[in-house]
Formats: structure tokens, C-alpha cells, sequence
């Protein structure tokens, strides 16, 4: 069964001023739908076209004949979870747990968000910036292009696109001031907190 481009759970200036209605716009209908489209397109009439996209990911992560696959599967799985993990009225507290687990293991709230504001500035050229689950403790990672926690045994709880097309009409070149906004205005926090609870 071909994949599908999933709805934004909320209206495109949901996240205005902090991003704009024009970049969600243009970021979920035209790049996201590019990613669909295209993988949708590679995998006809293959044996992955009726895997699972966590097992297209799994098996095609590596493999040198298969990185257009892994790229567009790649990115569908992180959008896919990226717009989940944004809110209208995003930011604020982090629910009890979780908070608790931050401060435990990367040594408090300042200290978490210091550590993915530097993962995101410093991947060079396209990536994420993630909060991960590994091997039960809490870590802030990063990852170039299309890929993800999930091809590396963890589980990711918080992503942020720092591709130039997921910021640049709102901030041009201001990555850090895109990902301060990301952190403290638009982070849907018990989205996050769930997933943590599930790991």
C-alpha cells in the first residue's frame, strides 16, 4: 500500500510568528509530499512496497544501492514525527517525568537545551538535531540528511529540522535563533513526554 502524506494537526499559522504559515505551508505540502511521492515511487512493484516505512528505513539504512530509498523513507519517518512534535502555544513546562529524566541525565533544563541548540548549529549543511532514548538514558544527538535515531537502535522523543528549507524564510541564516524558538515556543511537550513514556 503506497504511503501517504499525513495531515498537519493544526491550521498552517498555528505556529505563526515563530514559523511562519508560508514556510509550514511550502515545508509539509511541497518537500514533505516530494519525499511520499518520490518513495512511493522507488519502492513500486519491489520487495519493500508492502514493508512497514520503520523497516524500509532498517533495510535499506547503509546499503549504497538503496540511499535514494533510504533518504525519502528516511525523511517521511522524521517529518512525519517532526509535525507531531510542534503545537500551537508550544514550549512551556516539561511534563513531571520527563523533566526529571532531563535533569537526571543531561543535568537539568538549561543544560538539555544548551546541548540541542550546539547539536543543531553544529551539523553542517542539512541534518536534525535530536533528544533520544539509549539504552535507557537520555542523550542529545544529531544526524546528517534524511537519517534518524530510529536506524541506530533509539528511540527519538524530540527532532528538530534543520534543513534551510524547514527555517529560512522566517530566519535566513539565524539557525540558533530558529532553534531557540523551536525550544521555547513551539515544542509540543506532552507529545514528547508520551513518547518517552513508551520507550
Amino acid at each position: 500500500m503506497a504511503f501517504e502524506l499525513p495531515p498537519l494537526p493544526y491550521a498552517y499559522d498555528a505556529l505563526d510568528p515563530y514559523m511562519s504559515a508560508q514556510t509550514l505551508q511550502f515545508h509539509h505540502d511541497k518537500h514533505h509530499q516530494a519525499y511520499v511521492t518520490t518513495l512511493n515511487n522507488l519502492i513500486k512493484d519491489t520487495p519493500l512496497a508492502d514493508k512497514s516505512l520503520e523497516e524500509i528505513c532498517k533495510a535499506s539504512y547503509g546499503d549504497p544501492s538503496k540511499q535514494t530509498i533510504f533518504n525519502n523513507a528516511g525523511q517521511h519517518w522524521n517529518h512525519t514525527l517532526f509535525w507531531q512534535m510542534m503545537k500551537k502555544g508550544g514550549g512551556g513546562a516539561i511534563p513531571g517525568e520527563l523533566e526529571a529524566k532531563i535533569k537526571e541525565d543531561l543535568g537539568g533544563i538549561d543544560q538539555f537545551k544548551e546541548a540541542f541548540t550546539q547539536a543543531g548549529m553544529t551539523q553542517f549543511g542539512s541534518g536534525w538535531a535530536w533528544l533520544v532514548v539509549d539504552g535507557g538514558k537520555l542523550k542529545v544527538t544529531k544526524t546528517p540528511n534524511g537519517e534518524n535515531p530510529l536506524v541506530h537502535g533509539q528511540t527519538a522523543l524530540l527532532g528538530c529540522d534543520v534543513w534551510e528549507h524547514s527555517y529560512y524564510l522566517d530566519y535566513q541564516n539565524r539557525r540558533a535563533d530558529y532553534l531557540k524558538a523551536y525550544l521555547d515556543n513551539m515544542v509540543n511537550w506532552e507529545f514528547v513526554a508520551e513518547l518517552y513514556s513508551k520507550a
